[in-house]
């Protein structure tokens, strides 16, 4: 059974951080919340919060990332979706007994120690889905 706890956030794909978080400063007056690198990914994230859901600019450190190959065919924009789930093996169980296509079979380390993982777009009607367990400050 998968117990859904709602949107955590909306990744964007960016070739920078800093310019897209400058739009959404002088745009819409909203600052960045704070930054984590996750070298093991080759990524830096900047984290936004909207009061009702976050943003999360997914930035590469390095060709090897695979926001590197989404950038060189997309460019910048949306990449995921987030939904927290409260236990993250019993998700992955009912989306592989439901015939869902996983990118991780088991879960791996994701930002501010949440645990998480991908379900392929084939299965989601082209959309990335990510699925979150948070820690319980989150």
């Amino acid at each position: 059974m998968i117990k859904v706890k709602g949107i955590d956030h909306i990744a964007i794909a960016v070739k920078s951080i800093d310019k897209l978080a400058s739009f959404f400063q002088s745009g819409l007056a909203i600052e960045m919340s704070g930054s984590e690198n996750i070298p093991d990914r080759h990524l830096k994230i900047g984290f936004m919060d909207f009061k009702n859901t976050k943003v999360e600019l997914v930035e590469p450190t390095s060709e090897e990332s695979a926001i590197s190959r989404f950038l060189a065919t997309r460019g910048d924009g949306i990449h995921h979706i987030c939904v927290k789930v409260e236990n993250i093996e019993d998700a992955i169980g009912h989306l592989n007994e439901n015939g869902f296509e996983m990118l991780d079979k088991i879960p791996r380390a994701g930002a501010s120690g949440s645990r998480v993982a991908f379900i392929h777009p084939r299965s989601f009607g082209g959309v990335l889905i990510e699925l979150k367990e948070c820690n319980d400050e989150e």
